[in-house]
C-alpha cells in the first residue's frame, strides 16, 4: 500500500505542480507561439527584403551589363570612326592624285586633239582652197602689175617722145627767136 500511497502522492504532486505550472506553461506556450509568429513575420519581411534586394541586384546587373554593352559599342564605334577617318584621308589623297592624273590626261588629249587627222585634213583642204584663191588673186595682181608696168613704160616712152619733140620744138623756136 505504501507504494499506492506514494503513487497517489506523486499523482497529487503532479497535479499540484501541473496546476501551478500549467498557467506558466500555457503562458510560455503562448509566448513561444507569439515569438514563432513574430519570427515567421520577420522571416517573411526578411525574405521580402532579400527578394527585393535580389531583384535590385538583378536590375543593376542587367543595367551594368547594358552599360558594359554600351561602352563596348562606343569603343567599337570610336574605332570604326577612326578607321573611317583614316580611310577618308587616304581616299582624299587618292582623289587628288586622280584629279592630277585626269588633268594631265586632259592636257595630253588636248595636245593629241590638235593633231586630229580629220581636222588636220579639213584644215589642209581649207588652206588649199585659200591658197588657190590667193594664187588666183596673185595671178590677177601680177597680170594687172604687168599691164600697169607696160602702161607705165608706154607712158614713159610717150613722155620721152614728147620731151624730145618739145626739145625739138624748143630748138626750132630758139633760132627763130634769135632771128627775130
Amino acid at each position: 500500500m505504501l507504494s499506492i500511497n506514494k503513487l497517489e502522492k506523486v499523482i497529487e504532486l503532479e497535479e499540484t505542480l501541473r496546476a501551478e505550472y500549467e498557467g506558466k506553461l500555457e503562458a510560455a506556450q503562448a509566448e513561444l507561439e507569439r515569438v514563432k509568429q513574430e519570427q515567421a513575420e520577420q522571416q517573411a519581411q526578411l525574405q521580402a527584403t532579400i527578394d527585393q534586394q535580389l531583384e535590385t541586384i538583378q536590375d543593376l546587373t542587367a543595367k551594368a551589363t547594358d552599360n558594359q554593352k554600351v561602352e563596348h559599342q562606343n569603343r567599337e564605334l570610336t574605332n570604326r570612326s577612326e578607321n573611317q577617318q583614316e580611310q577618308i584621308a587616304t581616299l582624299k589623297q587618292r582623289v587628288k592624285a586622280l584629279q592630277k592624273d585626269l588633268a594631265s590626261e586632259r592636257e595630253q588629249l588636248k595636245e593629241l586633239s590638235q593633231y586630229d587627222p580629220r581636222r588636220m585634213k579639213k584644215n589642209l583642204d581649207a588652206n588649199k582652197k585659200k591658197l588657190a584663191e590667193k594664187s588666183r588673186a596673185n595671178e590677177l595682181l601680177q597680170k594687172s602689175l604687168k599691164e600697169a608696168k607696160g602702161e607705165k613704160l608706154e607712158a614713159e616712152r610717150k613722155v620721152q617722145e614728147l620731151e624730145q619733140e618739145l626739145e625739138g620744138l624748143k630748138a626750132d623756136l630758139q633760132p627763130e627767136e634769135k632771128a627775130a
